[in-house]
């Protein structure tokens, strides 16, 4: 049985944020003053009296707003409404009473789901203001005073949203779901192919560069697998990179690379490579997730018999620091080679967690040094002793050898070469470490 859900949700800058963060015990939601911060429904863990919970922030409600952002946070947060089991409704006793907390009030009386009424920013400890009560108008229960940003009266809140749990059986987690990053620049179409794969409008779709400025998570079981894909915000250049919120959505998009197994890496087919586009895979790179690279819109693009192979060719070059990765042609629009995409994460992803044995390794070693010998300077020669590999995700290799400074980057890149060719490894970085042992001394 899953897991019970918790939607937090309420009308823009009440604290709905703050109070998720404070509840999962991270930094996971953008917190900012400014409204409307929270687009996208953001998920996490969450665990009181041993009851385990998945907790969802959400964009604010605004009942009657015509602007597409908003509208479609309303959307979101009303998705967020019909999945949950039990849901908390933040106001604001700064604010007191306000018409859009009735009105999104009346939405959740007639979702039938049941309601906590959190009311945020009861900073003082004690007895509430007496304009706490005019939170009982609002018509579902009794109002809980809280202080999201001091934890105060947040125990008494969870106290009451598990009263509604249902009967729940603790699971393991499952370790055969792989988690996948979708990463590139803004307005590549990484959401447009999370909804795609998903079936539904999980994330904000917009032609507006940045509409996703949070992680958000879909968890897919198919055919080839169980997949958990995390869609992110768009990583800009530095330099555009102007305002706090954009700042943490970076933040937030490396936190995702590092928590996935698999990154995909996503090209707009009618703009080609960029230098953005090396940055966001530098990024997986650096912390050796095994990648694909998505070329994205290829439906869009005008094609005679030599476009697709001109366009790989380009980018293999483009790539060349990551030459080990396998380029995809797709179309999140149409779903174009969507299948083939989820062959290739499970492929490049077992490729990511394969282990040698040292034997093998010591092998294809033995061969290697004797058809290219290794490099000599001022007479002396390097002496690789043997080599082990240490971990997974990346593949990881310790070399033990006679001198450090003797075993160049180019003879470091020939021996990738010979393991590559006879063990695979496509799609996943590998790494040396070069630990140096002296003729019998330590």
């Amino acid at each position: 049985m899953a897991k019970p859900v918790v939607a937090v949700v309420g009308r823009p800058n009440v604290g709905k944020s703050t109070l998720f963060n404070k509840l999962i015990g991270s930094r996971l939601s953008i917190v900012d003053d400014t409204p409307g911060v929270t687009r996208d429904r953001i998920y996490g863990d969450c665990e009181w009296l041993n009851n385990k919970f998945l907790l969802v922030d959400t964009g604010g409600i605004e009942p009657e707003s015509t602007d597409i952002i908003l509208s479609q946070m309303r959307t979101q947060a009303e998705i967020a409404i019909e999945t949950a089991d039990v849901i908390i409704l933040v106001t604001n006793i700064r604010d007191g009473v306000v018409a859009s907390d009735y009105e999104v009030a009346a939405m959740l009386q007639k979702s039938g789901k049941p309601v906590v009424l959190c009311v945020n920013k009861c900073d003082s400890i004690g007895t509430p203001d007496l304009d706490f009560y005019e939170f009982y108008n609002l018509g579902i229960g009794d109002p809980i005073a809280v202080s999201a940003a001091h934890g105060h009266g947040t125990g008494d809140l969870l106290d009451e949203v598990i009263k509604y749990f249902p009967e729940f059986e603790d699971e393991e987690d499952d370790d055969e779901v792989i988690s996948v990053a979708v990463i590139g620049k803004p307005n590549v179409g990484k959401s447009s192919l999370v909804n795609q794969i998903s079936g539904q409008n999980r994330a904000i779709v917009s032609d507006i560069a940045g509409t996703t400025r949070d992680t958000t998570d879909t968890f897919i079981e198919n055919d080839y697998g169980k997949f958990n894909f995390i869609d992110t915000a768009g990583l800009r250049r530095k330099s555009r990179v102007n305002d706090a919120i954009e700042k943490y959505s970076i933040i937030r998009a490396r936190m995702a690379v590092e928590r996935a197994n698999v990154c995909v890496i996503m090209i707009d087919a009618t703009e080609g490579f960029t230098e953005q586009d090396s940055k966001v895979a530098g990024i997986a790179l650096e912390q050796g997730k095994a990648c694909i690279i998505a070329v994205n819109k290829w439906d869009a693009v005008e094609k005679d018999g030599s476009t697709m192979n001109e366009f790989r060719k380009k980018l293999m070059n483009d790539f060349s620091f990551m030459s080990y990765a396998p380029i995809m042609f797709i179309s999140a629009k149409t779903g174009q080679r969507i299948d083939r995409l989820f062959e290739m994460i499970s492929f490049v992803h077992s490729q990511n967690s394969m282990r040698i044995s040292t034997g093998k390794l010591n092998e294809v070693l033995a061969d290697a040094t004797a058809r290219v010998q290794p490099p000599t300077d001022k007479g002396k020669r390097l002496k690789i002793y043997y080599m082990t590999q240490i971990s997974t995700r990346p593949p990881t290799f310790v070399f033990f050898v006679n001198n450090a400074q003797l075993f160049h980057f180019s003879y470091q890149r020939y021996l990738e070469n010979q393991i590559r060719e006879i063990f695979g490894l496509d799609g996943t970085p590998v790494r040396f470490i070069i630990r140096e042992r002296g003729d019998g001394k330590k």
